[in-house]
Formats: structure tokens, sequence, C-alpha cells
């Protein structure tokens, strides 16, 4: 303390009552810094050293072994459905850890990609370790402090990402010497900046938690004869909608989410789901709090008979209201989830074009390398409109296109080595919530939603035909599907389920939903009187109305 002796911290951690050397290591007796820094730490989160520094009996001796068996710094769920996507596997429930990639250096088509394309977004990942990178790609990362970790006065659910163009603070001042950084804030107060870092990309969810639509990439609107400023890291555009109602109201991703979900509660699983255990009902029930696990939220309060979350940073108070009787609970309806009907809008990113090109080299993001080998990745378009439906554990659930993969490999001489193609659906939950469910029409009327894709539905010679408006494209693998085609009107898939459990709709059920989109659009109430006795035979009473479905 004697060198740093203007260090201020949170209370928790104060420098004045534990010192340095309980977290930095070090030899806190040394008069000198050579001698006082030696065997010290930068980082004490770092999971290669967090048995030694946050995990120590008297701090966190139970944490690090939930932490390094979360899905975040595992990765199990992304590795093994990478490999089961590619065929390298038969199982997505691999036991695969990015750990064990980085202590084996094993690889292989889809692992090379991994490596070097989505090998960012884990706890394992170190802090400024990709120099000349982006300031994006390096403050991803850094175990504990991936979350915990704030420089003073930055909790905010405000969205905040560093385009590729904008470096950080300079480290040197004027003349040349090492500027004097505040150390940052150790907290529990995390907010949602820190978690769009990584949830930003694939799905999506944390920046359409924000109202971030990220838009193809032209710059508009131009801005002074320029294009837009409002830019995401890998020069995406974005443009401004309509938040998630939580957010709008003020709640972190961490007011939802419990830290067993975030941190892990030592279990090694091999998908998101088995990790989670928030959901709708927790809180909108007439008795909240209580989660899937069986586990009871910490930040609900009860007064004079109503419940309130409270936020953990802004401490605010958000009043829990049950489902809206007569709506939600609509019989018709038993199989809906509440994110299939409040979710208005979802991320749809289709076509992932990739290509290995063998002639060139890749940073290896975990090797910290370049070797043989270069990817590039596109996409034919994306879209953030109304959702997909699909059937998950007999739940009606949103899906959207998760690795439609059309996917290149290109040996050293520029001859095409090897090619295929691989469309799947995956189910998710969009984090667009709105206080207003969708339309009767919007799900009924809808072939899109369904799941047939956009086009329209015709008889030809007495028969029902769906003309698809997207065609699919031709690659070097053949003609693809349509993208957004998830099932033929027959009720037979064309795409791949991103679980055995995920489905599209049945020729059965494709019927009975679309039938509906003939009545709802006179009768568009829950209490409309049809409705008591309403079965797939009811009939149309107005003249020239003629039902083929």
């Amino acid at each position: 303390m004697s060198c740093h002796e203007d260090v201020k911290l949170d209370p928790a951690h104060d420098v004045n009552v534990i010192g340095c050397s309980v977290c930095h290591l070090g030899n806190p007796l040394a008069i000198t810094q050579e001698a006082g820094h030696k065997g010290i730490v930068i980082n004490p989160g770092d999971l290669r050293v967090a048995d030694k520094t946050c995990s120590v009996e008297g701090c966190h001796p139970t944490d690090l072994h939930k932490v390094k068996n979360s899905l975040m710094a595992t990765n199990r769920g992304i590795l093994g459905t990478l490999l089961y996507y590619w065929g390298e596997t038969d199982s997505q429930d691999t036991d695969l850890t990015v750990e064990q990639l980085l202590e084996s250096g094993e690889s292989s088509l889809a692992l090379d990609y991994y490596r070097k394309l989505c090998a960012t977004c884990h706890l394992w990942k170190q802090k400024n370790d990709l120099p000349g990178l982006p300031e994006f790609f390096n403050d991803k990362g850094g175990g504990c402090i991936a979350c915990h970790f704030a420089n003073p006065g930055s909790y905010s659910n405000e969205f905040v990402l560093v385009a590729d163009d904008e470096e950080g603070d300079d480290d040197e001042d004027e003349d040349g010497e090492l500027k004097k950084k505040p150390h940052p804030f150790i907290t529990k107060k995390v907010g949602s900046s820190n978690c769009v870092r990584c949830h930003n990309r694939s799905g999506r969810i944390g920046i359409s938690y924000m109202g971030i639509f990220e838009s193809e990439g032209y710059g508009t609107p131009f801005k002074g004869g320029k294009v837009t400023d409002k830019q995401l890291p890998g020069r995406r555009f974005y443009l401004e909608i309509a938040d998630d109602i939580h957010h709008a109201k003020g709640m972190e991703c961490i007011d939802c989410h419990t830290r067993n979900e975030i941190m892990g509660d030592g279990t090694s699983y091999p998908h998101y789901e088995d990790q989670l255990e928030i959901s709708c009902k927790v809180c909108h029930d007439p008795n909240p709090g209580k989660t899937t696990k069986g586990n009871y939220l910490t930040n609900i309060e009860t007064e004079a008979g109503k419940h309130f979350l409270v936020g953990k940073v802004e401490e605010k108070r958000h009043l829990l209201k049950p489902p809206k009787q007569g709506v939600c609970d609509f019989s018709g309806h038993k199989r809906v989830t509440c994110e299939a009907c409040h979710s208005t809008w979802v991320a749809q990113c289709y076509g992932c074009h990739v290509k290995r090109d063998a002639s060139g080299k890749h940073l290896d993001k975990l090797s910290l390398t370049e070797t043989e080998g270069h990817w590039e990745e596109g996409r034919s378009y994306i879209r953030y409109e109304r959702p997909m439906l699909g059937v998950w554990n007999d739940e009606i659930v949103v899906v959207t296109p998760g690795c439609q993969d059309i996917v290149t490999v290109v040996d050293a001489d520029g001859e095409i080595e090897k090619s295929f193609d691989r469309f799947t659906m995956a189910a998710i939950s969009p984090h667009t919530t709105q206080a207003e469910g969708r339309q009767c029409l919007d799900c009924h009327a809808s072939t899109k939603t369904v799941g047939l894709g956009e086009g329209r539905i015709k008889e030809v010679d007495g028969e029902l035909m769906f003309e698809s408006t997207e065609q699919g494209i031709e690659t070097s693998a053949g003609k693809t599907v349509p993208f957004d085609a998830y099932v033929g009107l027959n009720g037979v898939a064309r795409q791949h389920s991103s679980r055995p459990e995920l489905r599209p709709f049945n020729k059965k059920e494709l019927r009975s939903i679309l039938r509906l989109g003939l009545c709802v659009g006179c009768h568009n109430t829950y209490t409309d009187p049809v409705w008591k006795d309403y079965t797939d035979k009811t009939i149309c009473s107005r003249k020239g109305i003629k039902n083929f479905l």
C-alpha cells in the first residue's frame, strides 16, 4: 500500500482491510517493486488462478467449482451442437469443454471453426489477450470479472458496445509515461452492459432485449453524408426499435436470471435449457417466487397482499402481475407458451455461408497462434419480424434459424475439397416481450408463423398447395430448401430441429391453426360466443364462404 495508497475499492474488497496480496498474490512483505511483484497476478478472477485468489477459504470457496462447470465456462452446448450439426458426433450431448480444448489442442473441421470464429465468448478467455484486435474482443472474458467487473459509475442496462474502429483509452500520457488508471470495482451489481459483450450474436438475445435491430450492412440512414454512427462490433449497423418491456421498466438481466443459472450450480449441463430455472410463471403467478427447480427467488417482497420484484442493481420495486384471466388461460391456448404470444418479433438470421480456405491462416482464439485455414462467414439476409412457432415437448414455442450452414472447404490449390448444407431451426426465448400479445390473425392467418414460410396457400384442382415466396439457393452441395420453410403443408419437416423434442406443426395441427384464420378476422375476441361450441367441423354460416381447410 505504500505504492498504491490511492487505490479505492468497493466496501467488500476494501484494501485497508484485506490489502492487495489476498487478491493479487505477490509478496506483501517486500520493500522493492521487483520483489513485491514476484508471483503477482493481474487478474485474480482468471479461472487459471482463482483457486488461489477468489476461491480461498474466507472468500468464495464454493463458487469456483460451480463457475468452472457452468455453460459460460464449458461451452458444452455450443461445442456439442456444432460437432453434431457438422456430422462429427452422433449426439449433441458431448462432454467436450473449453478447458479440455485448451489443454489438449484437439481440433477438427468443426473445432477449427469454433477456435477461430467462436472462441472469444467463454470464461476461460483472458482479458486483453488479443493485441491488435478491436477493443470489443479484448473486453470479453476474464473469469469472475467477465461479470463482476465495473468501472465506477458504470452499472447500467443501457446499450454499450464498442465498434471496431473505436479504441480504448491510451495507456500512455503525452510524455510516453504509463497513465495511472483507477482500480475497477468488483461488484455483485452486474449491469446488462457486461452481459451483452457476448450475447449480441447468434440468437442476439442481449441486443434484442435492449431494442437493438441489427440491420444489413448499408449504414443507413446516412448522417452528414456518411454512414450512420450506430455501429456494432464486426461493422454491423443497427437501428433502435421497441425494447423488451422488462428492459423498458429498468430491469437488468440479473433481475430475472438467477445466480445458479448464470454461475452454475456445480453440475456440468449439456445445454442451456438444462441450466435454466427461470420462466415467466416464476414471477407472473398468483404465488410467485418458486423456480422450475424448486428454488426461491431472493428478490421478491410481499406487501399488503401484493408481490414485488426488487431490482438487484437499482433496487427499484416492480409490481408483479398474474396472467390475465380469460385470455392467458383460454382453453384453446393451453399449450401456448408466454413467449409465443408476447414476443412480437425475433432476430432471424438466414443462410450462414461459411468457407475455409487452406491457403490462408487464421488466429486460433484458444492457442493465440495463427494456424493453417482461413475462415470467412456471411449471411444471406437478416430479419427482425414476427416469430415462427413450433412444438417443443408439447408446448408451442418460438423458433428461429439456428444454424443454416452452407459450408465450403477449399484446399490449398483453390479447389473445392468438400461442401455440405445443414439447415436447422432452433427454439428460442427472444427477449422481446411486449405487454400486448400478438393479434389472432398474426398466428392463425400467417403461413410464416406456422412454419410454412412467407407465401400463399391456393387451391389447384381441388387440392391445397403452398406457393413459397422464398425459393432457396443453389450451392456447391445442391439446391437448398427455402430459408424460412420449416415444414410443408403435408406436415413433413423440411429442416432439422435443434433438439430431438422440437418439431414443426404436423399436418393436423397446421390445418387446425390455419382453419381458424378464416374465423378470427370477425370473431376476434376471447369472449365471442362462437368459441363455446367451436370444433374442427364448425362451418361458417355466412354465404359464399368456402372452407378449404
